[in-house]
């Protein structure tokens, strides 16, 4: 048995000798040594192991709107990692290296929680972001290092696909106080051939964090031309999160750029974009923004009631912010939803790579 590996939870013995990993969807049933679809999480004797414990593919700092969350702490920065694999296989995978890698090697920067929690207060985050790849393949690793964040007065942030079974959901999502979640579609067949997924887990993880979390939700949607930008499609998307989530949760449209084992695929045109916001206005969503394009209006916060520009964007850099004391409209004293300091940071587009001391 090897020694230097860390205990994973949520798993259990099946009757024929295998053990099973509860943590997602795809219920991966391990001998010794196999290692789940994820990669990272494998069997070593009779337990399950993380691999990546204490184990990054690189530590940044960004701006927070660029997990992306554009009503958590607007203008701070975040310190953002990852490690390797995912439980996802998409085709269009912008961080194909990352989640698709089998070199264990390349997780060359080593840290503990208390390390990262540290180096993110010295360098003067207000949260830390488990991103680039899946963190739920890493979760043991997500969670001691939320413990350590919260522990200095940090917030924690996952951008995750949500595909998740619900007792594993529930124990990381207790240690998350914001969340970006990808709506990679909205049709099963979408998820199936491009994913090697569902879509139904990730509807559950949504209406799970919307209806029994104080998790800070937001969605991505990713459009990729003639696979998931239909009328048709986005009208039933942007009706289903208005309906089963509120109108009052952020949704952004980001453009798709050729990648992984989808070369061939056009960019999504920006009037895609724009397109898909008008639907989801007209679906009732209170706060739609385009990713991946250089769009003005699609990176405005606007007041849901009177139209008033209450954070003006270029790209990441807070150009104006007008929100009253306490996230309010000045104009007509709407609340708006989010999570707002009272003072605006301004910390702009950089992405700073750190090196940390484990």
């Amino acid at each position: 048995m090897t020694t230097d590996l860390h205990p994973a939870d949520f798993w259990h013995r099946l009757d024929d000798g295998r053990i099973q990993c509860d943590v997602c969807p795809r219920d991966c049933k391990l001998r010794d040594g196999q290692r789940g679809a994820c990669f990272v999480r494998m069997r070593d004797g009779d337990r399950m192991v993380l691999t990546t414990w204490g184990r990054s593919s690189g530590f940044c700092i960004d701006p927070i709107e660029k997990k992306p969350l554009n009503h958590f702490h607007p203008g701070s920065s975040v310190l953002s990692f990852g490690t390797a694999g995912c439980n996802l296989a998409c085709r269009f995978c912008q961080n194909a290296d990352i989640s698709k890698t089998r070199d264990m090697d390349r997780l060359m920067d080593r840290a503990s929680p208390e390390a990262i929690a540290d180096a993110a207060v010295r360098h003067g985050c207000r949260s830390v972001a488990f991103t680039y790849n899946a963190p739920v393949i890493f979760l043991e690793y997500a969670m001691d290092v939320a413990d350590a964040a919260h522990a200095r007065g940090l917030e924690t942030v996952a951008v995750s696909a949500g595909y998740m079974h619900d007792a594993a959901r529930r124990a990381f999502y207790a240690k998350i106080d914001a969340a970006n979640i990808d709506l990679k579609g909205f049709t099963d067949d979408f998820y199936f051939k491009l994913t090697s997924a569902h879509l139904q887990p990730v509807l559950d993880t949504l209406v799970y964090l919307k209806r029994e979390t104080n998790v800070w939700l937001e969605i991505t949607t990713l459009l990729i031309p003639d696979k998931n930008d239909s009328d048709e499609e986005l009208t039933a998307l942007t009706e289903w999160v208005a309906r089963e989530l509120g109108t009052d949760v952020p949704l952004h449209f980001s453009a798709f750029h050729p990648a992984h084992q989808m070369l061939d695929v056009a960019p999504t045109p920006p009037e895609t974009l724009r397109r898909a916001r008008r639907i989801a206005e007209k679906a009732g969503l209170a706060y739609v923004y385009l990713g991946n394009v250089h769009d003005a209006d699609g990176d405005t916060t606007f007041c849901p009631n009177c139209r008033e520009p209450l954070i003006v964007r270029d790209w990441y850099e807070i150009e104006r912010h007008t929100l009253a004391q306490g996230g309010f409209c000045p104009k007509c004293g709407t609340a708006i939803a989010g999570r707002f300091d009272d003072a605006v940071g301004h910390f702009g587009r950089r992405r700073i790579p750190v090196t940390i001391e484990a």
